[in-house]
């Protein structure tokens, strides 16, 4: 796709000839040089050490002609057209031959061009020189590169940049921070371990943010991380160039999803690469990323903050007492934004509410196979659709409007109970008119904490996304004295032992009858809830889990036994227990 542009650039003449150039950007307007004018261009030539010169930007040419008339050769870094095309500069020395022009996209490609070239010439060290016009304009890319290129006194960037990984008895981590309810566990959990970290914003929208490359680059050299650490691969564009960019700086990536990787990963190009280590929240999850091309894939449970969510958070509203209780959405909004991204195929989603009723009860999470071996008119259908965004938007339909009937058949069981329901106003009509109550959406951090202990039930139910998964409010709920009664599953026995730790119902038919006996004995609640934050206390906090994060990505970079870090060079912490096979680590001794 052809790059657009968001300036307009205009030469200054004097007699005859550009000397200087006018950018005309967002009613603003910029020089090039301004009243110096060539005069300052040859400034950037001002004591230019030996080496091989690479210009980030053309400006008028002067610079390059310069260096020219001294014999060359000069690598030329500028994808500005519209300056190209007002200067001139390409039309003069475009057919030079002692000239390596480069304007690809991805700074990755542009290094990589750059090494043959130095290759091709000695192997002398690269010398960069920047326009500040263009680094104004783009100051991702050109400042990025930039960044990459400038020599130092201790050796060239790659070498300071591509250093030993896993070599210091505690390793350093980079996260890729992006606001959203995980970040702030893992920071309280890394400084609980006592790991230095550092965060490294990455922006809201869909690309990362500018600057961002320049940032990323500027702080591999200054804190030498031993890893990158992200959330559903925050952080990494659709085009691989960061992923890319990774690799290059030999900087191992650990990428933690806690939604569906399918949803996400889909969207993503160039991401299989090497250092890259996927781990996910549903067991089940492991086998069909390793089958998608990720060797490297792990189990990892979500967990809770403790510090966070404990039973004495803070003073209880009377109006959030109740008997049974449920926080959640309803999805109505999540089904709706689907159907107006698929409104151009109504054929498609006219049958919708019965696929995902099917789709909900089928053994697996994964939309896109369900409709392969078990709807083949619809899957026919989804394959003929013209993009992926619209197949992954019919794939997440199936999947919302699952987890919306399901959701609604369970909180239904509830009614005799006069529940509170907290969430969107989708419930008001969902539920309609009765004695149960509803209130309004709450704030993970500051209300869920106090919200669980006023329930003598907390009710749960899981979404259809991740069917056998451990969602968060099965760990939340036990570590703030609470009790919880949740759907069955294998990897939540893995977790919690059946009866005595988790209390369970098999299915939407079964959730009155396991709420009216759960209520009918108080002291049987007390106990599993005594025991149920026993367990999330000694195996189940974000501690744990960024402790078991750490050891993989070191066994996995340096090697069993290699890179120095041993189990007592973190606070005392330990991995998930498997209640099955047992603990694979020692286990911590925590205060409640």
């Amino acid at each position: 796709m052809a790059r657009t542009f968001d300036y307009e650039a205009q030469p200054v003449i004097r007699d005859g000839e550009p000397a200087d150039l006018r950018v005309l950007r967002g009613g603003r307007t910029w020089t090039l040089w301004g009243r110096r004018g060539g005069a300052a261009e040859l400034a950037l030539l001002e004591s230019l050490p030996d080496g091989l010169p690479v210009l980030l930007g053309t400006g008028l040419g002067l610079a390059l002609e310069a260096l020219l008339g001294r014999g060359g050769p000069v690598a030329v870094v500028d994808r500005e057209a519209p300056l190209l095309e007002a200067s001139g500069v390409r039309r003069r020395f475009g057919g030079d031959p002692r000239v390596l022009w480069l304007d690809d996209p991805d700074p990755a490609a542009v290094l990589r061009a750059l090494d043959r070239w130095r290759t091709e010439h000695g192997g002398r060290a690269l010398v960069p020189l920047v326009v500040p016009l263009w680094r104004r304009l783009a100051p991702d890319y050109y400042g990025g590169l930039l960044a990459t290129l400038r020599p130092a006194p201790e050796g060239d960037f790659w070498s300071r940049a591509r250093r030993p990984r896993f070599r210091n008895a505690v390793p350093r981590v980079l996260v890729l921070r992006r606001p959203y309810f995980l970040t702030g566990e893992i920071a309280s959990a890394l400084d609980a371990l006592e790991l230095p970290w550092r965060a490294l914003e990455v922006g809201m929208d869909p690309t990362v943010r500018p600057g961002f490359v320049e940032d990323l680059l500027t702080t591999v050299v200054e804190f030498q991380p031993d890893f990158a650490l992200t959330v559903n691969h925050f952080g990494l564009d659709r085009e691989g160039k960061v992923a890319g960019l990774l690799e290059r700086l030999g900087l191992p990536l650990a990428s933690w999803f806690v939604d569906n990787p399918r949803l996400i990963l889909s969207r993503y190009a160039g991401l299989n690469r090497p250092g890259t280590v996927l781990f996910t929240w549903d067991e089940a999850g492991v086998e069909p990323l390793r089958a998608d091309g990720y060797p490297e894939v792990h189990y990892l449970p979500l967990a809770t903050d403790p510090a966070r969510f404990r039973p004495d958070a803070g003073p209880i509203p009377e109006a959030w007492r109740a008997d049974v209780s449920f926080v959640g959405n309803s999805m109505r909004r999540a089904v709706d934004d689907c159907l107006a991204a698929l409104a151009r195929f109504p054929e498609l989603v006219e049958n919708h509410e019965r696929l995902a009723r099917e789709f909900g009860a089928w053994r697996g999470s994964a939309a896109a196979v369900f409709l392969a071996e078990a709807a083949p008119e619809a899957w026919r259908r989804h394959q003929a659709l013209p993009d992926e965004e619209s197949r992954l938007a019919f794939e997440s339909l199936l999947t919302w409007e699952a987890t919306r009937q399901y959701r609604l058949e369970c909180v239904r069981g509830l009614l005799p109970f006069d529940p509170l329901v907290a969430g969107d106003e989708g419930w008001r009509a969902a539920l309609g008119p009765g004695t149960w109550r509803w209130h309004s959406s709450l704030d993970y951090a500051r209300d869920l904490p106090r919200f669980y202990a006023a329930a003598q039930i907390n009710f749960n139910c899981t979404s259809r996304q991740m069917k056998g998964a451990v969602n968060q409010r099965v760990f939340d709920v036990p570590a703030c004295g609470g009790f919880l009664l949740t759907d069955a599953g294998p990897q939540l026995e893995r977790l919690f032992d059946p009866g005595s730790e988790s209390a369970v119902y098999h299915g939407p038919e079964e959730v009155e009858d396991a709420a009216r006996r759960w209520l009918a004995d108080p002291l049987g609640r007390a106990g599993l809830a005594r025991r149920a934050r026993a367990r999330v206390l000694a195996e189940h906090t974000y501690a744990h889990r960024l402790r078991r994060l750490v050891e993989i990505m070191r066994q996995t970079v340096a090697g069993p036994g290699e890179g120095g870090l041993r189990a007592s060079d973190l606070a005392g912490t330990a991995g998930f227990c498997d209640r099955k096979k047992g603990s694979t680590l020692p286990a911590p001794q925590e205060k409640e």
